[in-house]
């Protein structure tokens, strides 16, 4: 077995110092795009991130998301799992440590499935089964184990939760720059004074995440933290040539990006069609009819012929435009040259009518007089959905119904279940006593007595058939006679040839 490298020797040999790198992207960092980049610029890919329990669970999941998608010139490649427990986390490391060059752990996706899934950024108090995890895995498998990280909001309790993964066995770290907290409209600036204090503090290479729209800010990024690489989420998927410094227009990289999906496709169409969108954005805002064109096309075809349309509007806009062609309030460059989406600053608090300070755009939006009948309470714009389509819903909390609650769970409990329970904690029950339960529709006692029955009738069946099986051979044993047979008959055919019967 060839020897483990670790830290910088295998950033430097197996990563081959690595600098520009594609950041692991759910639904988007599929080989396709992959490909692109590297032909840009990228010298390192991430796959996106995978469930670490359905990779081991499901082996379509495994052929689909990294199995399938070996191609000799995407490496070098680090496969990112999510997870929260240590064993399951090495069993999808054992099968995939044979498909790329490195193993990471996701400990920063802030999003909410995440908090759900209790993974990713919402691990990054649990040091304890955090050091477990990378521990076990580093010993267990035969590629490096590395961590993509968010910061905390103390630089000190960054540096410590980093030092704590490197001395577990982490060989290569990734500091995303924001905290959890930092996300969509708040998504706000990334610290790299965070990173920096990481980069002093640790032993082995780290990468830095946030900020990059343009290459001058991976320099400038790497100058001012010292990291030996950058990574970039956002910026890549808006210019895939960012690496090389370089913004063209959009319609050669959506051209060359479906070249490729061509002869990699990837394992459903939505990739395909949230990279157009992406690339196209700027131009989506104008021309908004072949927007919705690009979300109802059923097949790569009609992808291409919407990504054709875009390309020759913007063509003629050229042509007929002048020096101004393109040119859009807040965008540096026209809109068909590729270029970062910067999300809007978030609004100041605004007070509510009780004085308390709410985010801005969070309040509930009232509903017109017509439809609110005298109402006065705020609805959201999905209530007012829901109103629009059953005016009788009520939305008053004061006049809902109150619900009795399951005695187990504390869930609803259904209004006429003989156990007093909800659903599901009703079928446990009732499928462990064997009883029925006519309000939930659960027959589990009728189902047995059906079955008991259906058995004894079989058991009855066969006793006749034994019993009558028996008689028969019981006849024969005792010498019954068998019933007599005719003597053989005269024929005229017999007569006829002097034969007679012996």
């Amino acid at each position: 077995m060839a020897v483990k490298l670790q830290g910088f020797e295998f950033w430097k040999t197996t990563l081959r110092g690595a600098r520009y790198v594609v950041a692991p992207m759910v639904d988007q960092s599929e080989l396709a795009w992959r490909l692109l980049s590297r032909r840009h610029g990228a010298e390192l890919c991430y796959t996106p991130m995978l469930h670490a329990q359905v990779f081991v669970r499901d082996a379509n999941y495994r052929k689909d998301n990294l199995y399938s998608e070996v191609c000799p010139e995407d490496r070098p490649l680090i496969t990112q799992f999510c997870a929260n427990d240590p064993e399951v986390f090495v069993q999808a490391c054992l099968l995939a440590q044979d498909y790329c060059d490195a193993i990471d752990l996701n400990l920063g996706c802030p999003q909410m499935i995440a908090k759900r899934g209790h993974y990713g950024v919402f691990l990054q108090d649990e040091w304890e089964l955090l050091e477990k995890m990378v521990k076990l895995a580093n010993e267990k498998i035969s590629v490096p184990i590395t961590c993509k990280i968010r910061v905390f909001n103390k630089m000190e309790e960054t540096v410590q939760y980093a030092q704590m993964l490197e001395k577990a066995g982490c060989q290569l770290l990734t500091v995303h720059g924001r905290t959890k907290d930092q996300k969509g409209p708040a998504t706000g600036i990334a610290s790299w004074e965070h990173i920096k204090a990481v980069r002093n503090a640790v032993n082995i290479p780290v990468f830095a995440n946030g900020n990059i729209q343009h290459l001058s800010d991976v320099e400038q990024c790497m100058e001012e933290t010292g990291v030996q690489g950058v990574m970039s989420a956002e910026g890549n998927l808006h210019n895939p040539a960012l690496f090389e410094g370089h913004s063209p227009p959009v319609w050669e990289m959506a051209e060359e990006y479906l070249e490729v999906v061509s002869q990699y496709p990837p394992v459903t169409l939505s990739y395909v069609r949230a990279h157009l969108f992406k690339l196209w954005h700027h131009t989506l805002q104008i021309h908004k009819d072949l927007r919705e064109e690009l979300a109802k096309v059923k097949n790569l075809q009609g992808l291409t012929e919407v990504s054709r349309q875009l390309r020759l509007r913007c063509q003629e806009e050229i042509t007929n435009g002048g020096e101004e062609a393109g040119q859009v309030v807040g965008l540096p460059f026209p809109h068909w040259i590729c270029q970062p989406y910067v999300r809007p600053v978030p609004k100041a608090p605004v007070a509510n009518s009780n004085g308390t300070e709410v985010k801005a755009g969070c309040h509930k939006r009232a509903l017109s007089q017509e439809d609110s009948d005298g109402a006065s309470d705020a609805l959201s714009k999905n209530k007012q959905k829901k109103k629009a389509r059953n005016p009788q819903k009520n939305f008053c909390p004061e006049q809902k119904p109150k619900y009795i609650k399951c005695e187990q769970c504390g869930n609803p409990k259904g209004n006429q279940c003989v156990f007093n329970l909800c659903r599901g904690c009703c079928k446990k029950k009732a499928h462990k006593e064997v009883a029925d339960c006519p309000s939930h529709g659960l027959r589990f006692k009728t189902k047995a007595e059906k079955q008991k029955s259906e058995r004894q009738e079989e058991e009855e069946e066969e006793g006749k058939s034994r019993g009558l099986q028996e008689e028969e051979d019981g006849g024969l044993l005792n010498g019954t006679p068998s019933p007599p047979t005719d003597p053989p008959q005269r024929t005229d055919c017999g007569l006829r040839h002097g034969l007679t019967g012996t």
